[in-house]
């Protein structure tokens, strides 16, 4: 038995949580998130609190699974309130970034530039045209995102150029040397 699943989750006040078959519902302050779980688990709300538990036919599916979608439906309730924010860097001469609407920008120092569009529910800032922000409410959307903005030039060992997330390291390698 899965001992996060155990916990219940607390709704905090601006929050409201609805479930409807197998689709749980957060709305609050940062926005809406909606998810749905297989049918192995069973979700249910009393007293400003949300408890997961696995259905009967206590499968080692169901038992494996409502530990996750405790875990996933507390993301859900934290991006909610609080709301998600992933930072990334360019670094490297001409890269830069702008945001035209709902289109993001990234000159990579490529022959053409990369309009990536942005989805709803993310909200996406640009600074000093090297600083991203991407915010939202759902974690796996901000994280994927993120992720490829990162993928169209992560950054490359010799030079450290390249998109990177605020605070990874990235290795360096030893270039050339004349023997």
């Amino acid at each position: 038995m899965s001992r996060i699943g155990k916990q219940p989750v607390l709704i905090p006040d601006k929050v409201k949580v609805s479930v409807t078959g197998d689709t749980v519902s957060v709305e609050g302050p940062k926005g809406k998130v909606s998810k749905t779980f297989a049918p192995v688990v069973k979700v249910t709300i009393a007293d400003k609190k949300v408890t997961v538990a696995p259905t009967e036919d206590d499968s080692r599916f169901a038992k494996a699974m409502y530990g996750t979608v405790r875990s996933v439906i507390a993301g859900m309730v934290k991006g909610a309130s609080e709301g998600y924010v992933k930072d990334l860097e360019i670094q490297g001469v001409g890269f830069k970034a702008n945001l035209k609407g709902s289109t993001l920008d990234l000159a990579l120092g490529y022959s053409h530039p990369i309009l990536m569009e942005i989805p709803a529910g993310i909200k996406v800032t640009v600074t000093d045209q090297t600083k991203v922000k991407v915010e939202g409410a759902d974690k796996q959307l901000v994280g994927a995102i993120t992720a490829q903005i990162r993928s169209y030039y992560p950054p490359e060992p010799y030079k450290g150029k390249g998109v990177r997330i605020v605070g990874e390291r990235v290795r360096r390698k030893e270039g050339k040397t004349v023997a």
